[in-house]
């Protein structure tokens, strides 16, 4: 009988272990498809400016759409999955971007900026229910100490989908021409579409297969204040908000640094070529950070590349040519494992509440819109090159957070 049983159980985790494989196969499948989406914004916004002849704020009010939906809609999405539980919340989430990309049509048919920003903070609501859904599944799906390594390597086909992404916009977006200046709105409608439609399949793959239950928690605001008493978490949402802000400043001054003649004086196209190696090595680093990961704690190589990185802007800021441009582009590589290892450290020992830390650490993406203009603001008094020590600023608390930050301490509750 005991030999039986030993054969049942071996069993039983021989099925949970493919079921796992199973449900991180299908969860990679969103994290290309996020990826993908955000990265259009980047062939959107000029095509948009020259459809609409918008002034570059107007035109940036794209980005600032995308991370408001975020900041407003993270913590309402960790309530929400809180109570239907993370395949519902997958499913949800689906199907709020699949109508926030069907919206773009009848923008497109009635010519309205605001209709496009519309649909796109709604594209971005979904977004950010998949997020907060499909990033604490992840971390689920195995044991805890190699959350870091699966997270790392899902977000790996994120990376994949944002270097996909502007070849597919630019060719069926702007067919093959460099040219925005007399763009027709209406060429969004058919792309869109496309993405629309895919998100609806995907819905109806995950309300269809099966994956493991993580359960569902029955009170949300409680949930939300007890994922809040834990200290790790709330410095998790602040490494969260100076990494996005970094990231997303040092992307938006490449061209303009790489453009430098003390630089590189390369040209706008030219440094667009350039900084596919940036891109290239966010992809590489995180397929290499999630094997590293699974022998190293994920806490010591977040603050080895936070160092690194540290280290790498430094040389930008006091070097010029050659030495300056391939420093600042070999970020992206010591920038790949970052996020999904802060997040997964983050949530790690919330149990219950983890959807809800999953919204504060979503919420806390609105970074990405405040750090680049305090960049912006350092750039027009000191310089493009000097304005780097900001995000390099940025990076020592992160290390901090890989280092020490990042243990579990449940604060003690005041009664």
């Amino acid at each position: 009988m005991a030999s039986s049983s030993v054969i049942l159980d071996t069993k039983h985790e021989s099925q949970s272990a493919q079921a796992h494989r199973f449900a991180l196969f299908t969860l990679t499948t969103l994290f290309f498809m996020w990826g993908f989406i955000t990265c259009l914004n980047d062939i959107l916004i000029p095509y948009l400016k020259g459809a609409f002849d918008l002034t570059y704020t107007q035109a940036m009010l794209v980005q600032f759409c995308f991370f408001g939906a975020y900041f407003i809609v993270s913590v309402p999405a960790g309530m929400l999955v809180g109570r239907i539980g993370f395949k519902k919340g997958i499913i949800t989430g689906l199907s709020v971007a699949s109508i926030g990309c069907l919206l773009f049509y009848p923008a497109a048919e009635l010519g309205v900026y605001g209709l496009f920003l519309g649909a796109l903070f709604v594209l971005a609501s979904g977004i950010t229910v998949l997020q907060v859904s499909a990033n604490p599944f992840v971390s689920a799906l195995g044991p805890a100490r190699t959350a870091s390594s699966r997270l790392t390597m899902t977000q790996a086909f994120n990376s994949l989908g944002t270097t996909v992404a502007p070849f597919f916009g630019a060719w069926l977006i702007f067919s093959g021409s460099s040219e925005p200046a007399h763009a027709d709105a209406s060429a969004v409608q058919f792309p869109y579409l496309m993405i629309a439609a895919t998100l609806a399949i995907l819905a109806i793959v995950f309300a269809f297969i099966k994956l493991p239950s993580l359960g569902v928690q029955s009170q949300g605001a409680p949930s939300l204040k007890k994922a809040l008493q834990y200290k790790h978490l709330k410095l998790g949402a602040v490494a969260i908000f100076l990494y996005v802000g970094a990231e997303v400043a040092i992307g938006s001054f490449l061209v303009n640094f790489l453009h430098d003649p003390r630089i590189a004086g390369l040209n706008e196209a030219q440094a667009a070529q350039f900084i596919a190696y940036y891109w290239g090595g966010a992809m590489v680093g995180r397929f290499i950070g999630a094997l590293v990961m699974q022998k190293i704690a994920a806490g010591k190589v977040l603050a080895f590349n936070a160092v690194m990185v540290i280290v790498l802007l430094c040389v930008a800021v006091v070097t010029e040519g050659r030495v300056a441009m391939w420093s600042v582009l070999a970020v992206g590589l010591f920038n790949s494992i970052m996020f999904p290892t802060i997040f997964s450290l983050a949530i790690d020992k919330l149990g219950e509440s983890a959807s809800h830390g999953a919204g504060v650490l979503c919420l806390a993406i609105v970074g990405g819109a405040i750090i680049p203009l305090l960049q912006g603001m350092l750039a027009d008094t000191s310089g493009v090159q000097l304005s780097f020590l900001l995000p390099a600023l940025c990076y020592v608390f992160i290390g901090y957070f890989g280092l020490k930050g990042h243990r579990p301490v449940l604060l003690s509750t005041e009664k």
